[in-house]
């Protein structure tokens, strides 16, 4: 298979605006786009291939006609004919509501679902825009929930303010919102499950309140004050960077303003590239695509090498 684009599931959110559009060309209609699901076999929300002989085909028929050749022997073997990835672009034009997710266990219990463990790469940020990410102090249950009765949680929670390039591991139970003014890559696990404990006493478009889950979040928060979320990484050009490397996902940072060729035969996990900042072309031994800013691909695990063409590009390179 040659490398893949598909096309963008955008979706409508009460905080979204219109950066999708204005700073990375995604074909929306409104003023309230707040995400562009990249790659997602979620169901409801499949993506299907935008380019080459393969236009038309849904990445989950892909993988269940050679689970192999798409997602790797390991991969397979872990997580079999289900996509552990998705991506996404999200603009935050207002804060996003307070929430967190749970770890595996809890997800599997509750929601027969995996767990939710993300990242976030901030590619454009307004003048004094930050993310909430985990609390400012250590907090007891009791004193969380007390705060949530009283509506002061938010005296309790870290805010860091961002700029472009800065980037966040959001691992399961922390706090955490995305603010206003931020457009970001997101990187997660396959789930959908949020637990949403505070929302700004926002309605949405029929005049309802959006539903928290202040029940469930109580045993899925982690109450301690920790400061393992800012992901400090080398910006060498040319070369691949370390970013992240956790049991769900490897992402790596590669600014390049020249070519790189690298021989992936033994990687045995397929490849997503997101283009956070420039143009490339990506190519592999059936083909090539050009990917720019907002776009992303994929390459299969079948590819041995990866070749890819330019003369200015910001890539996010994600593996598993």
């Amino acid at each position: 298979m040659h490398p893949l684009k598909f096309n963008p599931i955008l979706k409508e959110r009460l905080w979204g605006g219109t950066k999708l559009k204005d700073v990375l060309g995604k074909p929306i209609e409104n003023d309230i786009t707040g995400e562009s699901w990249e790659l997602s076999t979620v169901p409801g929300d499949i993506s299907v291939v935008s380019n080459g002989d393969l236009a038309g085909a849904s990445l989950q028929d892909l993988i269940e006609k050679d689970p192999e050749s798409v997602l790797g022997k390991s991969v397979y073997k872990r997580f079999g004919t289900d996509f552990p990835i998705l991506i996404k672009f999200i603009d935050a034009k207002q804060d996003l509501s307070i929430q967190l997710h749970p770890n595996d266990e809890l997800a599997k219990k509750r929601h027969n679902s995996f767990g939710k463990t993300e990242m976030w790469y901030v590619m454009d940020a307004d003048d004094d825009a930050s993310l909430i990410v985990g609390f400012n102090k250590d907090v007891s249950k009791e004193e969380y929930a007390k705060s949530i009765e009283n509506d002061t949680l938010l005296d309790l929670l870290n805010y860091e303010k961002v700029k472009e390039g800065d980037t966040f591991f959001i691992n399961t139970g922390k706090i955490h919102a995305i603010g206003a003014g931020v457009l970001l890559a997101e990187i997660q696990q396959t789930s959908d499950v949020t637990y949403r404990v505070f929302d700004f006493n926002r309605k949405d478009k029929n005049g309802n309140l959006r539903e928290l889950h202040t029940e469930q979040a109580l045993d899925a928060i982690d109450y301690n004050k920790k400061d393992d979320f800012k992901v400090e990484y080398k910006n060498d050009k040319n070369t691949v960077n370390d970013m992240v490397d956790c049991p769900y996902f490897k992402t790596d940072f590669l600014d390049l303003n020249s070519g790189l060729t690298q021989d992936v035969t033994n990687r045995d996990s397929f490849t997503i590239f997101m283009c956070v900042g420039g143009s490339a072309t990506i190519a592999n031994e059936n083909g090539s695509v050009e990917i720019k800013k907002g776009e992303t691909t994929l390459l299969p695990a079948a590819s041995n090498t990866i070749k890819i063409t330019t003369q200015g590009a910001k890539l996010l390179e994600v593996t598993i």
